[in-house]
């Protein structure tokens, strides 16, 4: 494992607004890409999809990462933050430019950030790479969950609502 030397403290939160961005563009222009390509930033980058799972006491986490070869994907884990990193180019080079119908596939940078459990260390993270798929294992990271805290309300009158 890599360790990132680009760390931010709100990567998290940037991934959020980097797929809330995606999805707003989709929406509007109904493409991730407008015709002319555009500098890619942060809040543009490819997101990876993923699934995260319990299987028996361990936390399974599922990155789908299509057309990236093993050597360029990174994992680091830093103060209970896991995250999976790395770079899918396009074969298509710059000597042949294409123009494109459709363009659905992401290429270039991506990052992933997981707050994995409190207690968590290293040793317990393996992973695996095949078919386009990284899982990574978090061994006994499905352990219990975190304490319920109850909201009080401050309300004095109850609110009610009319239909019509």
């Amino acid at each position: 494992m890599a360790e990132d030397e680009n760390q931010h403290p709100f990567g998290g939160v940037t991934d959020l607004f980097s797929e809330l961005s995606r999805i707003r563009e989709v929406g509007v222009r109904g493409s991730d890409h407008p015709q002319q390509e555009r500098q890619r930033t942060h809040a543009s980058a490819w997101v990876p999809p993923t699934d995260i799972v319990v299987q028996g006491h361990d936390l399974l986490i599922r990155v789908e990462l299509a057309g990236v070869p093993p050597e360029a994907v990174h994992l680091s884990f830093s103060n209970g933050i896991l995250t999976v990193s790395g770079r899918r180019l396009t074969e298509l080079d710059d000597e042949d430019p294409a123009n494109f119908y459709v363009r659905e596939r992401f290429y270039g940078e991506f990052r992933r950030s997981f707050t994995l459990p409190e207690g968590t260390d290293a040793s317990q993270i393996s992973a695996e790479f095949a078919d386009g798929l990284v899982q990574i294992r978090v061994a006994g990271g499905a352990g219990e969950s975190g304490t319920r805290i109850e909201v009080q309300t401050r309300s004095t009158k109850p609110v009610t609502r009319t239909l019509g």
